[in-house]
């Protein structure tokens, strides 16, 4: 999947994120195809449940009808249309997502040979916390972290100061 350019940092504190708010003993639906990071989870001591790679925008249908504690979406709503039904529509009570933040000097993400693989949206740190309290969500907290790259350049070197990923863990509101 990552080809040697396994995402070491980012997995680092997404795993320490989730451990500071997810008990192991919470079940969680992980929403994309089982992952390198699903397994470290499970890894971990967490019961994991991914969805089957379906398209949720149009097919919510494992979400809404899951048990699970806990949602993660981890670099998954970039790729939606429509983040906010599967937001709204799923039973959990608590949610851990992550998003590659929009990069002023680069365009948005997108794969030309894999049509699974572009980013619809790239938010911002106030879009994503808007559309998740749009959805029901109270956002409890946050972690913004960068991501530098080995390269020579200009946005190799903004890379170093401008945060890429942001995580939030959010409880459905009563």
């Amino acid at each position: 999947m990552y080809e040697n350019n396994f995402p070491n940092k980012r997995y680092k504190h997404t795993l320490a994120f989730l451990q500071k708010h997810i008990a192991t003993s919470e079940s969680i639906l992980d929403l994309g195809v089982e992952n390198p990071f699903s397994e470290i989870m499970k890894s971990k001591g967490y019961q994991v449940e991914n969805t089957g790679g379906e398209d949720l925008d149009v097919d919510f249908e494992t979400v809404t009808n899951s048990n699970a504690d806990v949602i993660t979406a981890f670099e998954i709503f970039e790729h939606l249309v429509a983040p906010f039904n599967v937001l709204k529509e799923t039973r959990a009570k608590k949610l851990v997502a992550s998003i590659p933040m929009r990069l002023w000097f680069t365009s948005a993400y997108r794969s030309k040979t894999d049509p699974w693989d572009r980013h619809y949206h790239e938010f911002e740190d106030w879009q994503f916390d808007w559309l998740l309290e749009k959805a029901g969500w109270t956002i409890k907290d946050s972690a913004k972290w960068t991501n530098p790259t080995k390269k020579i350049g200009v946005r190799p070197l903004l890379r170093f100061f401008t945060p890429r990923y942001y995580i939030v863990y959010a409880e459905r509101k009563s």
